[in-house]
């Protein structure tokens, strides 16, 4: 076991691509040295990385962040699931509905393309300015990218599969289980990696422009206050949630493609 994995580790540190994103990051923080000494920029405007290393290990042993974190974890899953039913109720209903589908598209593309936060007044004076208004701006941003991915993945399945499942009278709970999930998800799980980073966006909008808590508000706070380093903090934060539901989106599509593939043979 050990030497196995040992071998793992060695193969790992000959892959190029792991020195390569290495190197980017060195990289990076090596410009960032450079800005922020240089004196080119405003005083403070970009602060060393040592210094922002140091308030984010601050914000780490601060357990108000952690209250933060799950306000805009919570909200942001919350509402990319209310959006993500919706849309996939609304994009199979549109996607074996030719007619429907010419009908409302156009629609559906146009407030696709209309950034979500010119609704964010409406959905304060109708939600109120707690969580519900953040769940609801997140359900917005998710919807779109699901229910594009829904049809999308609807129009994709073989008109074979839809006959077979005619012909052996499937109810619709059926026909969902056995011919459409299966054949829909892989453009199903494109639309839910993107909706739930767009969800993620969705939060973070409506924190920014009113809360009392989240990252969002976290980090308008620092800025107000002119505390550079932990605002750069907060973003390091951001960053790395979003990273890390990024990658747990990405295993499992990957997981479940392998498995199709591997069901396909």
């Amino acid at each position: 076991m050990v030497a196995a994995t040992h071998a793992h580790l060695r193969l790992s540190l000959r892959d190029p691509v792991l020195w390569i994103r290495v190197g980017t990051v060195v990289l990076l923080l090596s410009v960032w040295q450079l800005v922020a000494v240089s004196g080119l920029l405003y005083d403070g405007l970009v602060p060393q990385p040592a210094s922002v290393f140091v308030a984010l290990i601050g914000q780490l042993g601060d357990l108000s962040m952690y209250r933060d974190l799950w306000t805009t974890v919570y909200t942001s899953v919350g509402g990319f699931v209310l959006g993500s039913v919706l849309a996939i109720v609304m994009g199979l209903w549109l996607g074996s509905n030719e007619f429907m589908r010419r009908a409302f598209e156009p629609y559906i593309v146009a407030l696709a393309g209309t950034p979500k936060i010119i609704f964010l007044p409406i959905i304060f004076l109708v939600f109120g300015l707690g969580v519900e208004s953040k769940i609801v701006k997140s359900a917005m941003s998710a919807f779109f990218p699901v229910i594009f991915g829904t049809i999308s993945g609807y129009l994709q399945i073989r008109l074979i599969l839809l006959k077979v499942g005619e012909s052996f009278h499937l109810s619709v709970p059926q026909k969902v289980r056995m011919i459409y999930v299966p054949a829909m998800l892989p453009a199903l799980l494109v639309g839910g990696r993107l909706g739930m980073a767009m969800a993620i966006i969705g939060v973070l909008a409506a924190e920014v422009a009113y809360s009392d808590a989240g990252l969002g508000y976290r980090l308008m706070q620092f800025s107000d206050q002119f505390q550079i380093s932990a605002m750069y903090a907060t973003i390091i934060i951001i960053f790395a949630l979003a990273s890390v539901i990024n990658a747990i989106f990405g295993r499992i599509q990957s997981h479940k493609l392998r498995y199709l593939e591997a069901a396909g043979d």
